[in-house]
């Protein structure tokens, strides 16, 4: 693996950032007004694998209903979740929420403001601790989220794939060289700008970029080679139904996952693996069908394997709500379709009670 040597003294790869920050940089995001540590820590966890276009909405909508930590510590983990629904990547509003009750009971709903005291809460890692430090607390310390790690492999030419932990090392140490004593907060919003504007994974405007007279990628013309690429691996596939059982008031019933693990915490359709099991799923909770319909098979893709479903719809022969037996370790309701609960869920299954809530219209 070829690691090169910096071609720009830390001095002038700052200036060249900050100057073009103060040009072209954004400024009027949300969590860059009113900054707290509660807002930018937020704002940091919801962006994680996430674009900001995406983020604004969820955002603004948390504030709304959760404008402090100690709000947030307060509110249920079905609150939390349901302003998560759609967000992906569910654990991080778990750890969010375990992380405003630790802050709110434990710290006198204070933030800690070193990086080292940042990690120790749930959820919270090396470069989020560092940009919570450097914006609200103007401390110096380094970031490396996947835009910056993009704009710091190409400007070092540092070859290799960013999961492995020698080129991470290598990557974190170029970082804490160019980090600034001044102007932190506004050079961590800078950095991650360029590689979410400029910096760009397929198509870099390097003739925009203020680094490009000295980056190394750029003169070998060959931009794309950096950050080096993860390995591939071929995507499992797996697959179950969804069942979308309905009483005669019209109502779904739902199921609460357990709080850890896959879509932990959510509340999901009752399922199976196969078409073949329905009848004794239903069977195990309490149900009689007495119709199911098969519909289309649907995709939903994880970080780590493609989820094929299929959704069936089954009416069952009776409207008494104590036909519901729990299931070991799980929580069940009926869900009105038209008088929804503000529940925690998986887009997917949210998708699903929409459209049987369109087909009631």
């Amino acid at each position: 693996m070829a690691v090169s040597s910096h071609t720009m003294v830390p001095s002038g790869f700052q200036k060249a950032i900050l100057d073009w920050f103060d040009e072209h940089g954004r400024t009027n995001l949300p969590w860059q007004q009113d900054i707290t540590p509660y807002r930018v820590w937020v704002s940091e966890i919801m962006l994680q694998q996430t674009q900001v276009s995406t983020v604004i909405p969820y955002y603004l909508r948390f504030m709304e209903s959760f404008p402090t930590v100690q709000t947030l510590a307060e509110a249920t983990t079905d609150e939390v979740l349901h302003h998560w629904t759609g967000l992906g990547y569910y654990a991080r509003a778990r750890n969010l929420h375990k992380s405003a009750q630790r802050v709110s009971r434990e710290l006198d709903g204070k933030f800690p403001s070193s990086v080292a005291d940042l990690c120790e809460l749930p959820g919270i890692g090396r470069s989020t601790a560092g940009a919570i430090s450097a914006i609200a607390f103007k401390h110096p310390a380094s970031i490396l989220d996947g835009n910056v790690k993009r704009v710091l492999a190409r400007f070092s030419a540092i070859e290799g794939w960013p999961g492995k932990a020698e080129v991470l090392s290598n990557l974190w140490a170029v970082a804490e060289d160019y980090t600034p004593k001044h102007r932190i907060a506004d050079y961590t919003q800078a950095i991650m700008d360029l590689g979410a504007t400029v910096c760009t994974r397929s198509s870099p405007n390097c003739i925009q970029c203020p680094l490009s007279s000295n980056c190394q990628a750029y003169h070998q013309g060959n931009m794309l080679k950096y950050p080096g690429k993860k390995p591939k691996k071929t995507i499992p596939v797996r697959t179950c139904c969804f069942l979308m059982i309905k009483n005669k008031a019209g109502e779904l019933m739902l199921e609460q996952n357990p709080p850890n693990g896959l879509w932990g915490g959510l509340w999901v359709l009752p399922q199976c693996d196969t078409i073949d099991q329905v009848a004794e799923t239903c069977n195990t909770l309490g149900v009689r069908p007495i119709q199911q319909t098969p519909l289309p098979i649907k995709r939903h893709t994880f970080s780590h394997f493609h989820l094929d479903y299929q959704p069936v719809e089954i009416t069952i022969s009776t409207s008494a709500h104590n036909v519901l037996k729990v299931a070991e370790g799980r929580n069940h309701l009926w869900y009105n379709l038209k008088n929804p609960l503000s529940l925690g869920m998986p887009a997917p299954i949210k998708a699903l009670l929409d459209s049987a809530a369109n087909k009631e219209h």
